[in-house]
C-alpha cells in the first residue's frame, strides 16, 4: 500500500521528468489530448491583459535575441509593475478567475510569492468579498483584457503535474466544481504559459532559445510545475554559458519549494564563474564589478588561485567597501553573506589580529570567527583533517584548505629565553610531484623579531651527482637594509617512528631578499624521494619543520 503521507509534488521526493531518472518508467505522453474536448473535463479561459510596455499584446521573449535583452526587458516590466496593482481579481458568480499578474518574486519574499494565488484558490469570491477583501485590488483602473484564449483541459493531467492546479481542482469549494476556470496573465507571459501547458501533456517543449526557456521556467515556477523547471534547467545547462547568463541563472527568483528543481542549473552557473575567475588578480577589474551572487560563487571555490587566505580577506573588504559605502549595510553583508566565504582558519595570525580591530565587521561576529580559527590552528593535524572532512559538505567550507600560491604554515613563537619560532609546513604528495623538474613552492610569511621570513621547497638538480632532488630553503622578505643573524634547523617526520628527525643545521646572517638552505635535504635522488615506499610521505603528506632562533 502506498504511503498516504507522501507529497507527490515535493521536488525532493518526486522526480517526474524521465530524462532525469533513467531508472523510472517513462512518463505517459498525453499530447493527443491537449485542447481536445473529447479528453477534457473542463474549459480553461485565459484572459490576456496588455503589459504597460507591450501594448500590442505580444510576448517580448520573441524579440529577445540574447539573455541580456531578456534580463533588461524583464527588469523594465518589473519596475513598471511596481507602479500597478499586484493582483487583479474580477468577481464572477459563474466562474473562477485566477489573476497571475503578480509582483515579480525578486521584489517579494520568496517563501510567500504564491501565497496570494493560493488564497484566491481557497477562498470563494462573491461580489461583496471581492469588493471588501484586503487582497483584492479590483478597480476601474485594472489592466484592459486585450485577448481571450479558451482551451479544453483535463484536470487530472494538470493536477498530477502541478500543486497549483491540484489545489484549484480539489479544494472542495464551489469553484472547484465549476466547469470553466479563468486565468488572467500578462501578454508577455502568453507564449510561456502555452508552452508550459503543452509540456504538462507532452513532457517536451517546442522552444530552444535561452530567453524563451527562461520565460517558461519562470511560468513553471509560478504554477509549481517542478518537472518543467527541471527540464528547462537541463536544456539551459546544455547551452553555451557566459558570465552574463551565469549571473542571471544565480539570480533567478524561485519559491523555496521549487528552488531544488533549478539547483543543477545554479550549481553549473557557480562552477562556470568559479572556473573563469579562479585567478581573481588576473581579472580584478572585471571581478570588482560583479554582483554579490557572483562574488559568493567565486569565493566559495576550493580552486581559487590566490596567494593566501589573507588576500581573500583583503579582496572581500575592497569589494564590500566599493559596493556598500554605508557602514551598516557593509557590516550586514559581511555578517550574513561574504564573511562566511572567508576561510579564517587559514589566515595568518597577524592578519587575524587585524580582523579583531576592523570596523567593517560586527565585533561579536569577528571575535567568534577569529576564536574559531585560532582553536583550529591549535588542533593536532589529524583533528584538523577530521574537521575539514566534516565540513566538506557544508556551503561555507571554512575548514577546507584552498590551493594557495603560498602554502599555510603553523607557527609557535617564543620570546624567552631567546626570540625563537618553530614553523611547520605540510606538503601533499601531488604538490611535491608538481615541482618536478624545476618548480618551487613558497610558504606564507611568518615573523621573528619583527622581520618577515618564508620557506621555499624546490626540485633541484644536484650539482655533484647530476640528478634531481628535493631542497628546502629559508628566506627573509626584503625590507630595508636590516640584517639578522639566525640559527636554523630543518627537520622532517620519518617512517617508521613518524617523529621529526633533524636533517640540516646552520646559521646565517640575513639581509633583505636573501635565502639559505640545502639543495638535497634528504641526500637521495628525486625518484627515491617520490617512490611509493618513501620514508618521508606519511598518509600522502610530507611534514617539514624549521626552527629559527635569533643569535645575540
Amino acid at each position: 500500500m502506498k504511503d498516504q503521507n507522501l507529497d507527490l509534488f515535493d521536488p525532493r521526493t518526486a522526480v517526474i521528468d524521465p530524462e532525469f531518472s533513467p531508472t523510472r518508467t517513462r512518463e505517459p505522453d498525453f499530447a493527443f489530448a491537449f485542447n481536445d474536448s473529447n479528453f477534457s473535463d473542463r474549459v480553461l479561459r485565459i484572459e490576456i491583459v496588455g503589459d504597460s510596455l507591450d501594448g500590442d499584446g505580444t510576448s517580448d521573449s520573441h524579440g529577445c535575441h540574447s539573455l541580456a535583452d531578456w534580463a533588461r526587458n524583464r527588469k523594465r516590466r518589473r519596475e513598471d509593475f511596481k507602479k500597478e496593482n499586484a493582483l487583479d481579481i474580477t468577481a464572477c458568480p459563474e466562474e473562477q478567475i485566477i489573476s497571475c499578474n503578480q509582483i515579480d518574486s525578486e521584489d517579494a519574499d520568496n517563501e510567500n510569492q504564491d501565497e496570494s494565488v493560493v488564497a484566491m484558490i481557497e477562498e470563494p469570491n462573491s461580489g461583496d468579498e471581492a469588493a471588501n477583501s484586503d487582497d483584492s485590488t479590483w478597480n476601474c483602473d485594472s489592466p484592459r483584457v486585450i485577448k481571450v484564449k479558451t482551451l479544453h483541459i483535463s484536470s487530472p493531467i494538470l493536477a498530477a503535474k502541478s500543486p497549483f492546479f491540484y489545489k484549484l481542482f480539489s479544494n472542495g469549494m464551489r469553484e472547484s466544481e465549476q466547469r470553466q476556470v479563468t486565468l488572467r496573465i500578462n501578454a508577455s507571459e502568453e507564449a510561456a504559459l502555452m508552452e508550459l501547458l503543452n509540456f504538462m501533456y507532452s513532457n517536451t517543449l517546442t522552444t530552444s532559445t535561452a530567453p524563451a526557456l527562461l520565460d517558461v521556467l519562470m511560468a513553471a515556477d509560478k504554477f509549481e510545475v517542478a518537472s518543467c523547471m527541471r527540464y528547462c534547467s537541463r536544456l539551459l545547462r546544455n547551452l553555451p554559458m557566459t558570465p552574463e547568463s551565469a549571473l542571471l541563472y544565480l539570480e533567478l527568483p524561485s519559491s523555496v519549494l521549487m528552488a531544488e528543481a533549478v539547483q543543477p542549473l545554479t550549481d553549473t552557473a557557480k562552477q562556470f564563474l568559479a572556473a573563469r575567475y579562479k585567478d581573481i588578480t588576473k581579472f580584478q577589474d572585471e571581478v570588482m564589478k560583479l554582483p554579490l551572487t557572483g562574488i559568493e560563487a567565486i569565493l566559495s571555490s576550493d580552486d581559487l588561485q590566490v596567494a593566501s587566505e589573507d588576500a581573500v580577506y583583503d579582496f572581500v573588504l575592497k569589494w564590500t567597501r566599493a559596493h556598500f559605502p554605508q557602514i551598516d549595510e557593509r557590516r550586514d553583508i559581511l555578517s550574513s553573506r561574504l564573511g562566511h566565504c572567508i576561510r579564517f582558519p587559514f589566515m595568518s595570525c597577524r592578519k587575524l589580529r587585524k580582523v579583531l580591530t576592523c570596523n567593517d565587521f560586527e565585533h561579536e561576529f569577528s571575535s567568534k570567527l577569529v576564536l574559531e580559527a585560532l582553536f583550529f590552528k591549535a588542533e593536532a593535524p589529524h583533528r584538523q583533517r577530521t574537521q575539514a572532512a566534516e565540513e566538506s559538505a557544508s556551503s561555507s567550507r571554512r575548514f577546507v584548505e584552498r590551493a594557495y600560491k603560498y602554502r599555510p604554515v603553523k607557527v609557535v613563537e617564543f620570546e624567552l629565553p631567546r626570540q625563537q619560532c618553530i614553523v611547520y609546513l605540510d606538503l601533499k604528495r601531488d604538490e611535491c610531484a608538481n615541482l618536478f623538474p624545476s618548480g618551487r613552492v613558497y610558504s606564507q610569511a611568518f615573523h621573528l623579531g619583527g622581520q618577515g621570513f618564508f620557506l621555499s621547497a624546490h626540485c633541484n638538480m644536484d650539482q655533484q651527482s647530476s640528478f634531481h632532488c628535493f631542497g628546502l630553503f629559508l628566506g627573509m622578505q626584503e625590507k630595508g637594509s636590516v640584517s639578522f643573524a639566525v640559527d636554523y634547523e630543518f627537520a622532517a617526520r620519518t617512517k617508521p617512528a613518524e617523529e621529526y628527525v633533524s636533517k640540516y643545521k646552520g646559521n646565517y646572517t640575513f639581509t633583505g631578499g636573501k635565502a639559505v638552505g640545502y639543495r638535497n635535504l634528504f641526500a637521495i635522488p628525486w625518484t627515491s624521494f617520490m617512490a611509493e615506499d618513501s620514508l618521508y610521505f606519511i598518509n600522502g603528506v610530507l611534514h617539514l619543520r624549521a626552527e629559527l632562533t635569533i643569535r645575540h
